[in-house]
């Protein structure tokens, strides 16, 4: 069985501040993403491609079909599962990437890069040196390791999320666009990380708009627009 399998997905949202109104975004999906596979969703803006990780992860729940997801021995069902079960995929299996930093006040860069791995039990002296190494593979600066990186420029924030998403070896992961604000020597180090983790066994799910960076890292593009419905 794959490592991600969706089903027959569809989902609808309902627009309450519009009276109510049900629209209908995306129906019949159906993809897998094997162990050390990358999938990589293609399509014009607003065809889905966001959605269809955010239901994956949970942060959407689907109207109808299953999404499948190995999880150790077992195999789960995202669609039907509680969120307590849900939260617990997460922590061991699944990892997703967004295309932005939720930059917390006051935490430092290395604190904020460390905190997954702190989660998963392992002990802070080891947290830190692992954020540290991934920090400086990500050509970020020492100097701003200490600082909250709040203020830190687009690019700067987008390898602090890198960084902290890509530290934990999840089985599988999901990344939404993970080089948007990157220059060319990081957009290597993102395609770099991709190319080991895949060679690990891990199934990735990936929207990336650098035909170059797709190029690089897809064994499978899928495009979603046959998955889109119009309202």
């Amino acid at each position: 069985m794959p490592a991600l399998e969706l089903k027959d997905v569809a989902k609808t949202f309902t627009m309450h501040l519009q009276g109510g109104l049900k629209l209908p975004v995306l129906r019949d999906v159906n993809l897998a993403a094997e162990a050390g596979q990358c999938v990589v969703l293609t399509g014009p803006s607003g065809a889905g491609k966001s959605s269809i990780l955010k239901l994956i992860y949970g942060n959407y729940r689907v109207d109808q079909g299953a999404i499948l997801v190995r999880d150790g021995d077992t195999t789960v069902d995202l669609a039907t599962a509680p969120p307590r079960r849900i939260l617990a995929v997460r922590q061991r299996a699944l990892g997703y990437v967004t295309q932005f930093l939720r930059a917390v006040p006051r935490v430092s860069a290395l604190d904020i890069v460390a905190e997954p791995l702190i989660a998963e039990g392992v002990i802070a002296a080891e947290a830190a040196a692992a954020a540290a190494a991934m920090l400086t593979r990500f050509n970020v600066p020492e100097r701003l390791w200490s600082l909250p990186p709040a203020t830190f420029s687009g690019g700067e924030q987008q390898r602090i999320n890198l960084a902290r998403g890509l530290l934990p070896e999840h089985p599988i992961l999901l990344l939404d666009e993970p080089t948007a604000s990157l220059d060319a020597r990081n957009r290597a180090v993102v395609v770099d990380i991709v190319r080991e983790r895949k060679s690990r066994g891990a199934a990735i799910v990936a929207i990336v708009h650098d035909e170059q960076v797709r190029d690089d890292i897809a064994d499978v593009a899928v495009d979603v627009t046959r998955f889109a419905t119009a309202a």
